[in-house]
């Protein structure tokens, strides 16, 4: 990591740590239930932001890298394996600067809707969590808040890992590539099974029970009480910690998911961490009627089995000249025939005799 990468890096972790603060201190300062129409608002600011970004590496994607001339460039691109057409000749470095940036800005773009489109999976279980442990729907907002925090530490960690890893053993985005093709499979098998989740038997309720005193109630938003000159853990940092743990088992999927487009750590934490921070907004927003898109599964199985082809033959996609823009095309549209297929095919109601 040179100083360039890491003023950027400090910098997009900074501007996050702010926009968070920003939510935590005054935008959620008051504990309320957050209405369809504040949530819409703050996710299109979230998406915004997003675009921007995209924006930015469209026209100046080389200084993520401090990239100053065509060997840099050509350097970068070869550490992270990007295929691109580009030209040894330094009189041909404007051109080169074309194709990354393209490049670029078109990896962001398709690793942070895949990013996106898997965080509406994560949606149900979050939402069985907060159901399941009676958690009031005004408490919902902190609960996420540091459900995301932790979140954000977490990836942070295993993307740059994943990469080193992949730097030094290329074959292991093969495994990832059939992990996620199994994983598509199995999401498709299971689509129709009823998931619940049952407080007392999870197995992390049960740990944190028995090496921690637990506070038998609710109390507010607070995580932790005194009583007793002793410190007890609330049911609502249990919480935290099980939307803590799905996240966990969520980036199992999504983080070598978006190493399908790109291998570059930095474009790989951009898009998580894009799409993580613009969940709690897309929660409330989809909370209601998140139900109703009954081929959203489907859609995200045949997302995950596309991505794991993808990693598999990986090189042989690239021969026949199989480009970012080609995946992006098609992750757009199972998206979108999901969604389409589910308000033109709506779930039946059942008949109450």
């Amino acid at each position: 990591m040179n100083i360039t990468e890491l003023s950027y890096f400090a910098s997009f972790i900074l501007f996050v740590i702010f926009v968070l603060a920003f939510d935590l201190l005054f935008v959620g300062r008051k504990t309320h239930i957050v209405s369809f129409k504040e949530s819409t608002i703050w996710t299109l600011i979230w998406i915004s932001f997003a675009i921007l970004f995209y924006i930015f590496l469209k026209f100046y994607g080389e200084r993520l890298h401090g990239i100053e001339c065509n060997e840099e460039l050509l350097q970068t691109a070869k550490r992270y394996a990007d295929y691109l057409p580009l030209s040894a000749n330094a009189e041909n470095f404007q051109q080169n600067l074309t194709l990354y940036r393209n490049n670029i800005s078109l990896s962001f773009i398709t690793g942070y809707i895949i990013e996106y489109t898997l965080s509406i999976d994560n949606l149900f279980v979050i939402l069985m969590i907060l159901t399941s442990f009676s958690v009031r729907p005004q408490n919902y907002k902190p609960v996420l808040f540091y459900g995301i925090l932790g979140a954000v530490v977490l990836r942070c960690i295993f993307i740059f890992a994943g990469a080193a890893l992949i730097h030094q053993f290329h074959w292991i985005l093969t495994l990832f590539g059939i992990f996620l093709a199994y994983s598509g499979i199995k999401i498709f098998l299971n689509r129709n099974k009823e998931e619940k989740i049952e407080p007392q038997k999870h197995w992390l309720v049960k740990f944190l029970s028995k090496h921690f005193p637990v506070f038998q109630r609710y109390v507010g938003k607070k995580f932790f009480i005194r009583r007793n000159e002793k410190i007890f853990i609330t049911p609502l940092f249990i919480v935290v910690m099980l939307i803590e743990f799905t996240d966990l088992v969520f980036a199992l999927d999504s983080i070598p998911a978006i190493f399908a487009v790109t291998t570059d750590p930095y474009i790989v934490f951009f898009s998580n961490i894009f799409a993580i921070i613009g969940l709690r907004s897309l929660f409330f927003m989809l909370a209601n009627i998140v139900n109703k898109f009954r081929y959203l599964k489907i859609g995200i199985s045949l997302l995950l089995i596309f991505v794991g082809i993808k990693l598999i033959f990986e090189s042989k996609l690239a021969d026949i000249g199989f480009k970012i823009e080609h995946s992006l095309y098609i992750i757009l549209t199972i998206i979108i025939l999901s969604i389409l297929f589910s308000v033109i095919f709506p779930k039946k109601k059942d008949n109450i005799i």
